[in-house]
């Protein structure tokens, strides 16, 4: 009896925590960030802001979660991420996987779905805080680059979309290439969630037997330069050589899934 309470409240709780979500991503599209524009001109400070904010408002959210009891998480090595320039490269098993890391990064830049950015729940936050869009071709590359080298810190899911539920990964070498091309070692974090939920595929109102427990790893940096040594120079082939090497940093274990 207790256990099917539990896990009833943990679905409305889920429910109450999505809707907070969209609602927060609606008052700052349609009230903070058009107040930000109106009185800040001065667009490299207005992005700080605009990006801390969502840090803050990200930071909440899973905080919202955490004490309504629909999980838990620890985080190994977060220490890695005070760090300015910096490359995240991580797995990408869950749909709140780029809510916790803006959570813990204060200035962080990411690259998004362009669908996201034509979302009434999403789009402001995205235009505010200039988050690159996947959808500039062979601009976004050079983005990237730029971001990094302005001493942003780029958050990139190299599979770009959520993780198939048997645990399969097919990762792009979109960001091999960004690391190769903009001589940036990268901060590898690995992301767990046990039991696995809000996966793709699974509805959100699906929730597992017991909260779901979140471990964040953030491990030592991975270093680009012997990739190019090892591949002579040639970026195509160091990028599929690195690629790979994500790809067994990140396979994970096989999952728990959903109900287990």
């Amino acid at each position: 009896m207790f256990k099917s309470f539990e896990r009833g409240w943990r679905i409305l709780a889920t429910a109450i925590a999505f809707s907070v979500f969209g609602a927060g991503g609606l008052l700052l599209g349609l009230v903070f960030f058009p107040l930000l524009n109106l009185y800040m001109k001065q667009n490299a400070k207005k992005t700080r802001i605009a990006r801390l904010t969502v840090h803050y408002a990200f930071k909440l959210f899973i905080e919202l979660m955490r004490r309504t009891g629909i999980l838990r998480y620890r985080i190994k090595g977060i220490e890695k991420l005070n760090r300015q320039g910096l490359l995240i490269l991580a797995n990408h098993p869950t749909l709140i996987d780029v809510v916790f890391l803006i959570s813990l990064i204060k200035n962080a830049d990411c690259v998004v779905k362009a669908g996201l950015a034509k979302n009434p729940f999403t789009r402001g936050p995205i235009k505010g805080t200039d988050y690159i869009c996947n959808d500039s071709g062979t601009q976004l590359l050079d983005d990237c680059i730029a971001s990094l080298h302005a001493s942003n810190n780029l958050v990139i899911f190299p599979e770009g979309t959520r993780t198939a539920t048997d645990g399969t990964m097919k990762l792009q070498r979109g960001a091999a290439n960004i690391a190769l091309r903009g001589e940036c070692n990268i901060t590898p974090v690995t992301i767990r969630c046990t039991p696995l939920s809000l996966t793709r595929g699974l509805p959100w109102w699906k929730v597992p037997a017991s909260r779901m427990i979140f471990t964040l790893d953030v491990g030592d940096d991975i270093a680009v330069a012997p990739f190019l040594a090892q591949a002579n120079g040639e970026t195509a082939l160091a990028a599929r050589q690195l690629t790979q090497h994500l790809h067994d940093y990140f396979l994970p274990e096989k999952p728990a899934h959903v109900g287990a």
